[in-house]
């Protein structure tokens, strides 16, 4: 048997990689971080408990890698949906509704991310990290900022405060109460983005993640 071509073993590697990340976010949404072990992520993945450390440093790093890419997926998810637009300000909607949406629809997991970029490491900074800070400059540009490289860090700075305000054991703010605020910041109109009396999306909050972890490369732009 001749062996595999590099092309191949990138492959594998990259499929193994994905396959932890779906396994981390899942196991941690359904536990909490403490509860889950690197073992178990390893178990979920259906891989040698030695890969992990081949891929991650530890398992907060592992997670927030997951937690990225779920929320650049869901991102990306809400931007391109049908029916698609160059507006910037609906895009923004979209963008505002997506990342709330997940402090809504995945409180435990959520709520895990923000504690662990209160440790001493912070953001991981990962292919994950970078895809959803394309994605969010790429939506500041459009909806018409002068000044994108400050604007972007303002616009992730009041997200994280809005899913923290969300999150906060005993006294959480009401999502349609942080969306309105945040679209009156920015302009918007309350019929923008997914507004809170519309249909639920059925897979919104669904178990199911594979879609947001497929094993097949994605366009860089896409």
């Amino acid at each position: 048997m001749s062996p595999r071509s590099a092309s191949v073993n990138e492959e594998l590697r990259r499929r193994s990689r994905e396959r932890l990340l779906q396994a981390a976010v899942e196991l941690v949404g359904e536990h909490g971080f403490e509860a889950t072990t690197l073992g178990d992520i390893a178990d979920r993945a259906g891989s040698a408990r030695g890969l992990v450390s081949y891929y991650f440093p530890g398992k907060r790093q592992l997670v927030q890698s997951a937690v990225h890419r779920l929320m650049h997926r869901t991102l990306e998810e809400a931007l391109e949906r049908e029916p698609r637009t160059e507006d910037g300000r609906e895009r923004l909607a979209r963008a505002i509704d997506a990342i709330l949406g997940l402090a809504r629809d995945r409180p435990v997991l959520m709520r895990q991310h923000m504690a662990g970029l209160l440790q001493a490491e912070g953001f991981v900074q990962c292919p994950e990290q970078r895809r959803l800070a394309e994605l969010l400059s790429d939506t500041v540009a459009r909806y018409g900022a002068q000044n994108v490289s400050a604007d972007y860090p303002m616009l992730r700075a009041l997200l994280m405060g809005a899913v923290y305000a969300a999150l906060v054991p005993g006294v959480p703010m009401p999502v349609p109460v942080l969306r309105a605020e945040l679209f009156q910041r920015y302009g918007l109109d309350r019929e923008m983005g997914v507004p809170p009396e519309s249909e639920p999306d059925p897979a919104a909050g669904g178990g199911d993640l594979s879609r947001f972890f497929a094993t097949e490369e994605r366009p860089s732009g896409s």
